[in-house]
């Protein structure tokens, strides 16, 4: 078994980076079902600013694979996943809506304090379910407009999707017809969602894409699905990864609940440290692309592990250390180039506002159990559940 493949192995999820430090010794290695991983910081920064480098898998011909036929921005290329992007952008930050992220923040720790008020009258919790979960999820309905009594609906939904992500040729065509048949019961929901919309809108972002022209129905409703799976899945993970490495530290919780302001950097060096999103696995090589003394050939798949990359020592001093002062920390934890992550706003402000109030209110957090049950998925990581015991919770004016 190659050390990529014990990186994708569910029974090493919880802790990947020395198999990342191994992978990181071959920059860039070819595997058995022709995919070219790179793992070093330089080359990944390189690639994900090559424009012969695809983001669109319908540029690789595999048999047997059906690609979705009209993928969101994130699945684009230039000049298409620009003018999709653009316009959504507007409906979501700056220069047309630049105070929309910081308005919700009021809103944020509203509901935060309501999910720790709920913790008050026991002695355990999964902050997974109980926090980590609810708060972007919450944010997310609102931003797009989706009713969040039908949270339970999309939650399966995003779940059996996120599971069926992830590098590899050997059995993609089977994980993508399962993707999709899960993705066309989440496009139907929100197909429906947008035709009330465009009878009657609202003050949400799905309402703005409907009526400010420039996307077709397909387009509204793929930029939907996107924006509600990735306005949640991965800001989860990043609460959840920050909770169990400050537990796993008691001086690092004690610090940071001393002086509340290291939670700006700290959240970047979860960022770096516990990346939520371990691997970029849609790339495809448009031609002949030489990194590192390697030729990547026309039409090879490509996979970016950027957890190997933030780690990387030859970009960053003492790499296995969380240091919440790191200075000129330069991770990528959002990726790069023109699909640097469009929620990343959205994300650091909810992981400052629950990561605070969590170290804040609860007394004497202590894990339950270490290491956590992890999700499956080896690009989306994070714990399953996060069980911690604690000795009550202070109150919101303490």
């Amino acid at each position: 078994m190659s050390v990529f493949d014990r990186i994708l192995d569910p029974a090493n999820r919880a802790d990947p980076y020395p198999l990342f430090d191994e992978l990181r010794r071959t920059p860039v290695a070819r595997q058995e079902d022709g995919t070219y991983v790179v793992s070093t910081y330089r080359e990944i920064v390189e690639l994900l600013h090559d424009p012969r480098v695809s983001s669109d898998r319908r540029n690789l011909r595999v048999p047997g694979e059906s690609p979705d036929p009209a993928p969101s921005f994130i699945g684009l290329d230039p000049p298409e996943h620009d003018r999709l992007r653009a316009l959504t952008m507007r409906h979501f930050g700056p220069p047309h809506s630049p105070r929309l992220i910081d308005g919700l923040r009021p809103a944020m720790l509203e509901v935060t304090t309501r999910l720790i008020d709920g913790l008050a009258d026991r002695r355990q919790a999964d902050l997974v379910d109980e926090v980590a979960y609810p708060l972007p999820v919450a944010m997310i309905c609102r931003i797009l407009g989706v009713p969040e009594a039908d949270e339970p609906r999309f939650h399966a939904w995003a779940d059996r999707i996120v599971d069926t992500l992830g590098p590899g040729e050997h059995d993609r065509a089977e994980r993508e017809r399962a993707r999709q048949a899960v993705a066309d019961q989440l496009r139907g929901y929100l197909g429906e969602l947008v035709e009330r919309r465009r009878a009657q809108p609202e003050d949400d972002l799905l309402s703005g894409l409907i009526t400010q022209g420039g996307m077709e129905q397909r387009e509204v409703v793929a930029t939907a699905v996107l924006l509600l799976i990735a306005g949640h899945e991965t800001t989860i993970n990043l609460i959840a990864n920050g909770m169990l490495t400050f537990l796993r530290d008691p001086a690092l919780l004690d610090r940071l609940r001393a002086d509340p302001g290291l939670i700006v950097p700290a959240v970047e060096e979860l960022l770096r440290y516990e990346p939520p999103v371990q691997l970029i696995s849609s790339r495809v090589a448009l031609e002949d692309v030489e990194v590192a003394g390697v030729t990547i050939p026309a039409g090879s798949p490509i996979v970016l592990a950027l957890a190997a990359g933030s780690r990387d020592p030859a970009h960053v001093s003492d790499p296995g250390t969380f240091d919440p002062c790191r200075p000129g920390n330069e991770h990528l934890g959002f990726g790069g180039g023109v699909h640097y992550c469009f929620g990343a706003p959205l994300a650091r402000l909810e992981a400052q506002i629950v990561l605070t109030e969590l170290i804040r209110r609860l007394r004497a957090p202590r894990l339950a159990a270490d290491p956590p049950p992890y999700r499956p998925s080896p690009i989306l990581r994070g714990p399953r559940h996060l069980f911690v015991d604690y000795d009550g919770v202070e109150p919101v004016s303490s």
